[in-house]
This record gives structure tokens, C-alpha cells and sequence, in this order.
């Protein structure tokens, strides 16, 4: 299990209070407040609210939330639903286990702020498959509220407020943390990405005008309609508002999850961490997850937000800050990275498919002392004709980390070509 966040802020306040999982205990701590004053809005004044508070989504894309949620169509003669992404692929990454073990009742909040204010009346929360003791505590929170009759019909007193929770296990795939792949797999078919146009609001889970939303997301949404917009901008950037959760993992002395407000510098994440490990220099950090552009250590002013790390080549992601010493070999870096895409490319799209592949075996060649100045030559080409070309991100995400990594560290791959073997002796091994 996790050990409790080093760093604590409203939305990670109780997690390390069992009690909190429970309905009386999150209703002690002020739960529902939130959603109580939402039912005295009208639904368009939430929307208008989270549109307000410029929450933007905690999955990786960062889209303005409110926005997103008003793109459901106002009148629909098929049911609306929602759709909560916590399938948490992303290496790096495991904020979203944390929120969903520990405080389940607060993204239930948050779901029912947001059925409220589109009129779905059906969520389905999508787990990674191997979530088990997050799935047991949703499934637990969402029984409780049946038992009082807070969901299903009339939901907490409200006349004509009619919804329901539908806990739903992944079966274990990246591609399914892209949205319109976990749609696919939702309904029971191979996970792999839609083409859009017709969007999820038009056409999405089912055939039904669907939103889709990350776990934190939702979290932060009970405190925006309970505590209001102005203090939840007094966090974070103007562009980037509130808090966020950052998993830091890697060469670290305190490996763990940091609540802090968007725009923190790098360089004070990684003191809260205890800095790196033994005393060892820092050589790179990936910000986002293994997606993400690496970054060198004279980055590490860099404020956390997607809007200041963009200028320096890379993006915030799902804020999985991975951390690497000096002794790390950035070309095993590339061999696992570009392992990992290739393993998880559904092989749907051309570029991402065969582009993957080659981009492992040029990684492969050139770390087993085999490579040439041609391998290297073609491994800065391959990237960059698998971004844009595909029917979702993957191959974008694919392509990024190995060319951050050529970007910033194109020594280490050049050394292995004119040593003809890998230099880094107290590297970890392949």
C-alpha cells in the first residue's frame, strides 16, 4: 500500500484517515457540501462555474473541463452518461490509485456534481484491471450511497435528479487510457482508438452522448462548487489553477505523491523528495510520465504547469515525475521506453505500428555496441514521421521521450556507436 503523501493539500487533507472511505466519515469531514449547493443551482450555472474555476483535466491532456462539459448537448432524446477514466496506464503515474483508495466518496461527489450539471443519469468508472484494492473501495463507497438512497432515483432529495454508478474493470492496456480506446473496451470490444469525428459528446459510450474525465479530475470539483472559484484560483498559474498530485519515483531519497499547486518548480519537487539518491548527481527527469520529453538539470527551474514546461520542449502529462542519477545509461532508457510503445501500439495505425517497431530495434542495436552513424541518423528520422500521422496520441507519445532523449543526452547514444559497447558500467541492466 502507499504510504501517506509527504506533501498534503485540500484535496489529499484526509487520506490517511480510513475513515474518510466511509459516507459518514467523509459527510463528517464536510463531504457533500459541494454537491448540495450545486442542486441549488440551475445545471448550466455548475457547468459555467467549473468553466470558471479553469480546472483543467488531470489525465495528460490538460483540456479545460468546464469547456468540455458544455460541449453535451443541452436536449437529448438518448440517455447522457459520463465516463470516468481511471485506468492509470501511464508508467510513472499512480496519483489516481491513491485518490480512488483513499477517498472514493470525494470523486462520487464530484461524479454527481457533473451528472447534475450535464442531466446524465449513468456513470461508468473505468479501473485499470489491476487496481484491486482501489476497485473494492469504489465498489464499497458506491453500495453505501444505494443504501441511502443516494443514488438511483430522486438522488439526495433532489425531485427529478435520477443517477447511478457502474464500477467497471480494465483488462489491462495502455491504449485504453485513451479515451475513445476505453469506450471501445467498455462496451466489450478489442481496445483500440476511434476516429473523431462523431465525438464522445455526440456519439460515446454505447451510442450515447458521453463525457469523459479523469479521477482527479472529479476530485477537485466538490471544492471548486463548496468553496467557490475565487479560492480555488488563489493555486496554481492563471492558466493552470488549483493543485495537483505529482508521483515522484525513481533516484530519489523519499519516493512518494506531493499535493502541491501548479507552476511548483521542479527543483522544490525534488527537495520535498529528499533530492537525489546517495548524494549522486542528477542527470535527467521525465515531468509528465514515460511519455514526456526528458529534461537536463539546468531545466530544474522550470515551473510544473503545461503552459511553462511547453516552452522547454516537453509537457506536465499525468505530473509522474521520474527521476534518473548519473550513473544511468539514457540509451537503456530508450530501450525500455521504446519496448514498452511497441508492446502496447494497438497496430491499428501504420506509422505507429511499424514506426514503434523500428524504433525499438534502432534503440536495441545501438545499445548492444552494434550500432552506426547511418542507425543513428534514421533513429532521428523515425520519430518525427510517426507525430500527427496517426488516429490518436500514442505514436505522439511514442516518439516524444526518444526524441527528448536524443535532444538532451545524444552523447550517451554517440558513445555507444564509438565505443562499440555500453560505457555506463552502474547503469541498471536490461
Amino acid at each position: 500500500m502507499l504510504k501517506e503523501p509527504w506533501v498534503k493539500s485540500y484535496l489529499s487533507e484526509h487520506y490517511g484517515d480510513d475513515s474518510y472511505r466511509t459516507l459518514r466519515g467523509y459527510e463528517s469531514k464536510g463531504g457533500f457540501e459541494g454537491l448540495s449547493k450545486a442542486l441549488e443551482l440551475a445545471p448550466e450555472a455548475v457547468t459555467e462555474m467549473v468553466k470558471a474555476s479553469g480546472l483543467r483535466g488531470r489525465g495528460g491532456a490538460g483540456f479545460a473541463t468546464g469547456l468540455k462539459w458544455s460541449f453535451m448537448p443541452k436536449q437529448s432524446d438518448r440517455m447522457k452518461v459520463v465516463v470516468v477514466n481511471g485506468d492509470e496506464s501511464e508508467p510513472g503515474s499512480f496519483k489516481d490509485r491513491m485518490i480512488m483508495e483513499r477517498g472514493p466518496m470525494q470523486i462520487l461527489e464530484g461524479i454527481l456534481i457533473g451528472a447534475w450539471a450535464m442531466g446524465a443519469k449513468r456513470t461508468f468508472v473505468y479501473v485499470r484491471g489491476e487496481y484491486r484494492e482501489p476497485i473494492r473501495a469504489l465498489e464499497a463507497a458506491v453500495e453505501e450511497l444505494r443504501a441511502k438512497k443516494y443514488l438511483g432515483k430522486n438522488c439526495f432529495g433532489k425531485k427529478g435528479f435520477e443517477h447511478d454508478v457502474v464500477i467497471h474493470s480494465g483488462a489491462g492496456a495502455y491504449i485504453c487510457g485513451e479515451e475513445t480506446g476505453l469506450l471501445e473496451s467498455l462496451e466489450g470490444k478489442k481496445g483500440q482508438p476511434r476516429k473523431k469525428p462523431p465525438f464522445p459528446a455526440q456519439h460515446g459510450a454505447f451510442g450515447l452522448p458521453t463525457t469523459v474525465n479523469n479521477v482527479e479530475t472529479f476530485a477537485h470539483v466538490p471544492f471548486i462548487v463548496g468553496r467557490g472559484v475565487e479560492w480555488f484560483r488563489e493555486r496554481g498559474t492563471e492558466k493552470s489553477p488549483g493543485t495537483t498530485l505529482f508521483g515522484v519515483s525513481g533516484h530519489v531519497e523519499r519516493p512518494g505523491l506531493f499535493e502541491l499547486p501548479l507552476g511548483t518548480p521542479l527543483r522544490e519537487i525534488l527537495g520535498l523528495a529528499g533530492g537525489v539518491r546517495g548524494g549522486r548527481r542528477l542527470k535527467g527527469v521525465m515531468p509528465g510520465g514515460l511519455s514526456m520529453p526528458i529534461l537536463p538539470p539546468s531545466e530544474l527551474d522550470v515551473g510544473m504547469a503545461e503552459e511553462l514546461l511547453t516552452p522547454k520542449g516537453t509537457h506536465l502529462g499525468t505530473g509522474g515525475v521520474m527521476v534518473m542519477d548519473e550513473t544511468t545509461c539514457m540509451v537503456r532508457v530508450a530501450c525500455v521506453t521504446s519496448y514498452f510503445f511497441r508492446d502496447e501500439s494497438c497496430g491499428q495505425c501504420t506509422q505507429c505500428r511499424e514506426g514503434t517497431g523500428w524504433v525499438h530495434k534502432l534503440c536495441e542495436k545501438i545499445e548492444q555496441g552494434r550500432g552506426t552513424a547511418a542507425d543513428l541518423a534514421l533513429l532521428d528520422d523515425v520519430p518525427s514521421l510517426m507525430e500527427g500521422q496517426t488516429i490518436c496520441a500514442f505514436a505522439d507519445a511514442a516518439a516524444w521521450p526518444i526524441q527528448g532523449l536524443l535532444r538532451h543526452f545524444r552523447a550517451d547514444f554517440q558513445a555507444h556507436i564509438d565505443e562499440r559497447k555500453c560505457p555506463f558500467a552502474e547503469s541498471f541492466e536490461l
